[in-house]
């Protein structure tokens, strides 16, 4: 297979990766993005209803302007956006190609995908951390019933359903699907609602339990699913309740095989979070780069759009006085 000679190579065609892309068109550099699914595709996965916490100038990437309708965007409207910023710029984007190996070889990289083989002096990491959910662990969580990620609530019409966590996305879920007539059980480990629930949501669905449209068990987890009920231990002990569906939403984690196989190191804590410079946004690898949320291990509410954008000038920065 013919290999292709890169400046930069970018891992992950999210909002970090593509600001990270025009830096690179900026300065001239041969660069490609590469991106095992679609553009922007933790974007395109996120529910169809989704809006987002932050506003729209907060979202923004190299000072290119998003208008949306609303001060809070949605995702349909963050998607226009960065497409068009991928194609009225013309970005050297690979969909639907996954990286298989990075190896640093002297002083450049061979990285191999499943399309073709790249030479690059430099690599950027920006593959997020929605790929992978924090499992429960539980016995029948591998049953079809069961999901980790929640599209749209009508599929859900009449039906007993579990929807696990407190979070924005939990949250979300439970009362989008009570409001489209499904009977709704929220199962959260901690003690209330998570106080980083969008503040405007977060009376809603307090009320919502309050005056019992939502039920919903607090210091309480699934130990078990089947196919028509699941079992729950509450601090009263354990119960069973029918069940049709259970939609356990309870966070995702970066791909730390692949950054291990790449040879990123990390805190030696539950933190797990991957070594790099704060100031240039450097590995331990010299030449390889980390940018946007995976930069905070298991801290995936440390980094967002808005405050890990400024990793792509950075990062631009200081690949401009080695390269």
């Amino acid at each position: 297979m013919k290999t292709t000679d890169l400046d930069i190579i970018i891992i992950g065609a999210g909002p970090i990766g593509i600001a990270c892309a025009l830096e690179c068109k900026k300065h001239n550099w041969n660069y490609a993005v590469i991106e095992k699914g679609a553009l922007t595709n933790s974007l395109f996965n996120y529910p169809l209803n989704m809006t987002f916490f932050s506003t729209s100038e907060k979202l923004e990437i190299d000072d290119i302007p998003f208008i949306s309708n609303n001060p809070k965007p949605t995702r349909n409207e963050a998607l226009e956006y960065y497409r068009r910023v991928a194609t009225s710029n013309k970005l050297n984007i690979k969909l639907y190609e996954e990286v298989a190996t990075i190896n640093k070889v002297e002083h450049h990289f061979e990285v191999v995908t499943s399309k073709s083989h790249y030479k690059s002096k430099k690599v950027i990491i920006a593959t997020g951390f929605y790929d992978i959910p924090n499992l429960l662990n539980v016995p029948g969580e591998d049953l079809p019933k069961v999901f980790h990620y929640y599209k749209e609530a009508h599929p859900f019409t009449l039906q007993n359903i579990a929807v696990v966590g407190a979070s924005n996305s939990s949250v979300d879920a439970a009362l989008e699907i009570y409001r489209k007539g499904g009977n709704v059980t929220m199962v959260v480990r901690g003690e209330s609602i998570g106080e980083r629930v969008k503040y405007w949501v977060r009376p809603d669905i307090l009320n919502r339990i309050e005056e019992g449209s939502i039920k919903a068990y607090f210091n309480s987890e699934i130990i078990k699913i089947e196919e028509h009920q699941i079992t729950v231990k509450t601090p009263d002990g354990e119960i069973i309740l029918p069940n049709d569906y259970v939609v356990a939403l309870t966070g995702y984690q970066p791909n730390f095989k692949f950054l291990n196989k790449a040879g990123i190191e990390f805190s030696k804590d539950e933190r797990h979070i991957p070594f790099y410079d704060d100031k240039t946004m450097e590995s331990n690898i010299k030449g390889l780069y980390l940018a946007g949320v995976i930069c905070g291990g298991m801290e995936t509410h440390k980094w967002f759009i808005e405050n890990s954008r400024i990793h792509a000038k950075m990062i631009a920065e200081h690949i401009a006085n080695t390269i």
